[in-house]
C-alpha cells in the first residue's frame, strides 16, 4: 500500500485504522481510568499550564476511547466534555466508556474532522488533545479552528506529541532491544511472536501510554486485525520541532504559547522494553517482568519530572507539549 498522498487520503486511513483498532484498544494499552490514569492526565495538565485550573467547557480533539476528557470529567476538571474524533468507532467505545462511569449526562460525542468543527464560535473554555496533531493534514487550519470555537481568554492544550529529533534518538534503544530480544526471551523462557515484532508505532502509542497507564505489557503490536495492523504505518503525518509546533498556535492568533518536552530517560527505558516484549508471544511474559517494566518506567518518569523536563531543549525529548490561551 502507497502512502497516503492527499489530506483526504490521510483522514481516510485514520479513520480506517482507528475504527479497527477501537475495539481492543482500551485492553491493549492498559488505558486507565483509576488513580494511575488520572495522575498521568494531570501531571500533563500540570506541567502545562503551571496547576489545575477548572473549566466548565472542554472539547477534545481527537479524543479515541475518552482516556484525557474521561480522567478530566472524574477529577472535576471540566464540567462538561465534548469528545470529538474522525473515527465513529473510537466514539462508540468513548461513549460507551462514559455510559459505564456514570458521566454519560457530562459527556457528548460528535464525529468531524478537527479542521472543520462543527460547533458555534466561543463554545468552550478549554480546548485539548493527546497524541492527535501528528495525523491531522492542515495544522494551520486545525488550529485557526481551536481558536475559533475558544471563548476569549480560553485555554489551549495538546499533549503526547511525538518530538522530531527525539522520535530520533528513541530508535536507538529500539535498535539494541532487537538485538538482545532473542537473548531476552530464552532467559524471559518467552515464546516467539507468532506475527514477530512490530517495526511501526502510532504516535499514540508512545511509551507513556506503553507503561504509564497501567497497559497490559507484553501486546505484540498489532491493532484491530489484518485491516488495523495494514494501514498502522500510514496515519502518522508529522514529527515536530518545538519551534513549529509554537508556530501554528501563533499563526492561529493564541497568546502565552509555550512548548516543552517531556520523557527521556523514561522513553528510552519504556521503547527498550516494548521493544523486547513485542518480539514474544503476550501470554508467555511473566508477571515479574512486567511490574518491572511499569514500575520502572515510573522511577524513569520522576527522574525525567525532576531532574531533566525544563532544563534540556524541549527537543531532545520524546513527547512534546503545547499551551496557549485565546486573547481576552
Amino acid at each position: 500500500m502507497a502512502a497516503p498522498a492527499s489530506p483526504d487520503a490521510i483522514r481516510d486511513v485514520n479513520t480506517r485504522y482507528h475504527d479497527a483498532a477501537a475495539p481492543e484498544y482500551d485492553a491493549k494499552w492498559g488505558i486507565d481510568f483509576g488513580d494511575i490514569g488520572a495522575r498521568q492526565v494531570l501531571g500533563k495538565i500540570r506541567k502545562a499550564l503551571g496547576g489545575l485550573p477548572r473549566f466548565e467547557r472542554g472539547l477534545e480533539i481527537g479524543a479515541g476511547t475518552g482516556y484525557f476528557s474521561i480522567n478530566l470529567l472524574r477529577e472535576d476538571v471540566i464540567g462538561h466534555a465534548t469528545c470529538t474524533d474522525i473515527s465513529p468507532g473510537m466514539l462508540e467505545t468513548c461513549a460507551a466508556n462514559g455510559e459505564r462511569l456514570g458521566l454519560a449526562s457530562r459527556l457528548a460525542t460528535n464525529v468531524c474532522d478537527a479542521e472543520r468543527l462543527p460547533f458555534e464560535d466561543a463554545s468552550f473554555d478549554l480546548v485539548v488533545g493527546h497524541a492527535v496533531l501528528h495525523h491531522l493534514p492542515d495544522l494551520d487550519q486545525a488550529f485557526r479552528e481551536f481558536n475559533r470555537v475558544l471563548k476569549p481568554g480560553g485555554t489551549l492544550v495538546f499533549a503526547g506529541e511525538p518530538s522530531r529529533q527525539g522520535d530520533k534518538i528513541a530508535a536507538v534503544p529500539k535498535r539494541v532491544a532487537l538485538r538482545a530480544a532473542p537473548l531476552w526471551r530464552r532467559v524471559m523462557r518467552a515464546r516467539p511472536a507468532v506475527h514477530g515484532h512490530d517495526h511501526h508505532h502510532d504516535h499514540h502509542d508512545t511509551a507513556e501510554q506503553s507503561y504509564g497507564t497501567g497497559v497490559q505489557i507484553g501486546s505484540n503490536g498489532h491493532h484491530g486485525g489484518p485491516e488495523g495492523h495494514a494501514l498502522e504505518s500510514f496515519v502518522d503525518v508529522h514529527a515536530f520541532l518545538p519551534g513549529d509546533l509554537g508556530g501554528f498556535a501563533t499563526r492561529a492568533g493564541f497568546v502565552g504559547v509555550d512548548v516543552r518536552g517531556e520523557e527521556l530517560l523514561a522513553n528510552w527505558f519504556g521503547w527498550a522494553n516494548r521493544t523486547l516484549e513485542s518480539t514474544a508471544a503476550p501470554d508467555s511474559v511473566p508477571w515479574m517482568w512486567r511490574q518491572y517494566a511499569f514500575r520502572g518506567y515510573l522511577a524513569f518518569q520522576a527522574v525525567d519530572r525532576a531532574l531533566l523536563e525544563g532544563r534540556l531543549p524541549a527537543g531532545v525529548f520524546y513527547n512534546l507539549i503545547v499551551s496557549a490561551r485565546k486573547p481576552a
